[in-house]
C-alpha cells in the first residue's frame, strides 16, 4: 500500500446518509436519497475563509470549531430533509402558532441559532462542566491535585462512555459507516491515488486527523490545564472552566495540528487514543457510500496545487 504523499487541511463529517466535505475554498454536502440518487450542495465557503487574525496559532483553533458545529449543524438539518416524512404527523397547536407569528423562514433561521447554541453547550457541559459539579460533592480529596486528578478521571470516563454507548445504537450505525467512508476517501486522496471506488476501500478508516481525535485531545488538554487553577467552591471552579475553554480549544488545536505534521513516536502516542476510539465512531462503508465520499471530496478540491496543504 502507498504511502501518503501530503498531508491535506480537507475535512469531512458524517451526516444522516450523506456526507460533509470542506475544503480551502468550498464547502459540499452530498446525500444519497431514498430513490438512491445522489443530491449535492456546494457553497462558495470553506476552511480559508476567515480574515487573516483568525488564521493566527491559537485563535485559528476557535474558528475551527465554530466553523465545524455551524456548518455541521446545518449539513446535518440538511441531510435530514431528505428523510421521507411521516404522512401522519399533524403539527402541534404551538407549532402552528410559532410559524404563524414568525414566519417560516426566521422561525428556521430562531431553530438553527438554538441548535448551535445547543450544540456548542452540550459537550461544553457534558465534557468539561459535568465533571466539575460531581467532583464536588466528593470531599475525601483532600489536596488540591487530588481533586483535580479525580475531576480528570470523571471527565475521560464520562467521554469514553459517551463515545461507546453512541456507537452502540442502531440508529447511528449508518452514520459511521459514512464516517469510515470520508477517512478512507480522504486517505485515498492524501496518497494521490485515483479517487475510485476500489481504491478507497483498500485504505483505512482510522485517521490521525479525525474530530474524535480532536475530542479526545481536548479531554485530555482541559485535564492538565485546569489541574493548574485551585479551588474554593464549586461556582468559582465552573468560573473558571468556562473562562478557560477558548484557551483549551486554541491550545488542543496546535498540538492537534503539530501531530498531523508529524510521523513520529511522540506523534503515533499522541494519536494513540483518538484512533483507539474510532473504532467505535467508524465502521466499514459499503461501495454507494465511498461514492458519496468521493462525490463530496472532489467537489472542494482546490484547482491551485498545495492549498489544501496541512
Amino acid at each position: 500500500m502507498s504511502e501518503v504523499k501530503k498531508r491535506t487541511t480537507i475535512g469531512g463529517q458524517a451526516l444522516i446518509e450523506g456526507i460533509l466535505m470542506r475544503g480551502p475554498g468550498k464547502t459540499a454536502i452530498v446525500v444519497r436519497k431514498p430513490d438512491g440518487e445522489m443530491e449535492e450542495k456546494i457553497e462558495k465557503v470553506g476552511t480559508g475563509s476567515h480574515s487573516a487574525f483568525w488564521k493566527l496559532p491559537f485563535f485559528r483553533g476557535m474558528a475551527g470549531l465554530w466553523d465545524s458545529m455551524k456548518y455541521g449543524i446545518s449539513a446535518l438539518e440538511y441531510s435530514a430533509s431528505f428523510i421521507e416524512d411521516d404522512d401522519d404527523y399533524e403539527p402541534s397547536r404551538f407549532e402552528k402558532w410559532l410559524e404563524r407569528k414568525v414566519g417560516s423562514k426566521k422561525l428556521e433561521s430562531i431553530m438553527m441559532t438554538f441548535a448551535l447554541a445547543l450544540g456548542i453547550a452540550m459537550p461544553i457541559g457534558l465534557f468539561i462542566l459535568l465533571p466539575t459539579v460531581v467532583a464536588g460533592f466528593f470531599t475525601f480529596a483532600k489536596s488540591n491535585i487530588l481533586k483535580n486528578a479525580f475531576e480528570g478521571i470523571l471527565r475521560i470516563i464520562i467521554f469514553l462512555g459517551f463515545v461507546i454507548i453512541t456507537s452502540m445504537q442502531k440508529d447511528v450505525h449508518r452514520t459511521y459507516m459514512y464516517h469510515g467512508a470520508e477517512h478512507k476517501t480522504i486517505f485515498c486522496y492524501e496518497k494521490g491515488l485515483p479517487l475510485t471506488v476500489e481504491n478507497v476501500r483498500k485504505q483505512s478508516r482510522f485517521h490521525p486527523r479525525c474530530g474524535t481525535s480532536f475530542l479526545f485531545v481536548v479531554i485530555i488538554i482541559s485535564t492538565l490545564i485546569t489541574s493548574l487553577f485551585t479551588w474554593k467552591n464549586v461556582l468559582t471552579r465552573l468560573v473558571i472552566r468556562l473562562l478557560l475553554v477558548p484557551v483549551i480549544v486554541g491550545v488542543s488545536y496546535e498540538i492537534n495540528r503539530f501531530v498531523g505534521r508529524h510521523d513520529n513516536l511522540l506523534s503515533k502516542i499522541l494519536t494513540f487514543p483518538g484512533l483507539f476510539l474510532q473504532r467505535f465512531t467508524t465502521v466499514e462503508p459499503d461501495d454507494s457510500m465511498i461514492e458519496v465520499a468521493i462525490r463530496s471530496i472532489e467537489a472542494v478540491i482546490p484547482e491551485t496545487e498545495g492549498e489544501d496543504r496541512w
